[in-house]
Formats: structure tokens, C-alpha cells, sequence
């Protein structure tokens, strides 16, 4: 018997990943270092779900947890839509400097909350998990500001 063979009863769960890259610019008001001027990253997004195997013989869906190409649509309608190639700024900014660039055009995406990765990583999940099927959970969420910073969500941590 092969391992495979042995395994695929036995209804165990899965983690699958997806990667995402976006570029995001940010400021930190009240930070006390250089991060409270705007500025930006090219920031790596991993999203992880957990899952069983969806198991039907012939179904296009045969052996996935979910359909990446299904991921991929809804962290691009419901994250980098959103916050891709923007200035993500809080609400508590200087309303003169938030008019300003309203006034300019540029996209300007406002949030209650000081953009750090930790708060975009909640953010992120309260954007994205309504919109998962019940046959997965939301795992894990990794933000990747730098090459070497990165902030981590996890399901286990709750």
C-alpha cells in the first residue's frame, strides 16, 4: 500500500499558500522615527487556508483544498483592489494633507487605525475570511514589509 493510499481516507486537513506581491505607500503619525513620513514598500502577501480535500472522482475540483485561481480572485477583489500601488493612510492624519491629495487624485485608501503590518494584518483578515467557503479556514496571513520584516497572523494564535 502506498502512502497516498494510506492517507487519502483518512480525512486529514491540509495547508495550501498563495503569494502575492503588491506595492503599497504608508505613513505613521506620531511614530517616532523616519516611518512617519510617507513612504513605501514592495510588500509580499502569503495567504495560508486549511482545509480538507475536496474528494469526488471526476470533478474539476478533484484533490484541492480550494482552487487557487478561486484565492487569487478574492484576495485581489477584497485586499490588492484596494491597497495595490495606494497611499494607505489613517484616518487621523492631517485632514489638510488628506484633502490635498483627495484633491489630486491620487488613490488615497483610508483606514481607522495606524498602518502598521500588525493592523493591516487584521484588517486583511476581517476583509477576507467572509468571504471564504466553510470548507476552509483562514490559517495564517504573513506581510512582508522588507526582505526581513514581516509581521505574522495566525489561526493557533487566537
Amino acid at each position: 500500500m502506498h502512502f497516498f493510499d494510506h492517507q487519502i481516507g483518512k480525512e486529514k486537513k491540509i495547508k495550501i499558500t498563495k503569494i502575492f506581491n503588491f506595492e503599497m505607500s504608508h505613513a505613521l503619525p506620531g511614530y517616532d522615527g523616519d516611518c512617519k513620513n510617507i513612504h513605501g514598500h514592495s510588500f509580499v502577501l502569503h495567504i495560508t487556508l486549511r482545509g480538507k480535500v475536496f474528494r469526488e472522482k471526476g470533478h474539476p475540483k478533484d484533490g484541492m483544498v480550494l482552487d487557487y485561481k478561486v484565492l487569487k480572485n478574492m484576495v485581489k477583489e477584497q485586499i490588492l483592489s484596494k491597497f495595490d500601488h495606494a497611499l494607505v493612510l489613517s484616518t487621523q492624519t492631517d485632514q489638510e494633507l488628506i484633502q490635498i491629495l483627495k484633491t489630486a487624485k491620487q488613490k488615497l485608501h483610508l483606514v481607522p487605525f495606524q498602518t502598521t503590518s500588525e493592523n493591516l494584518l487584521f484588517h486583511f483578515v476581517e476583509l477576507l475570511a467572509p468571504h471564504l467557503p466553510d470548507s476552509v479556514e483562514l490559517y495564517s496571513i504573513k506581510l512582508f514589509e522588507t526582505n526581513s520584516s514581516y509581521a505574522e497572523w495566525a489561526l493557533d494564535n487566537q
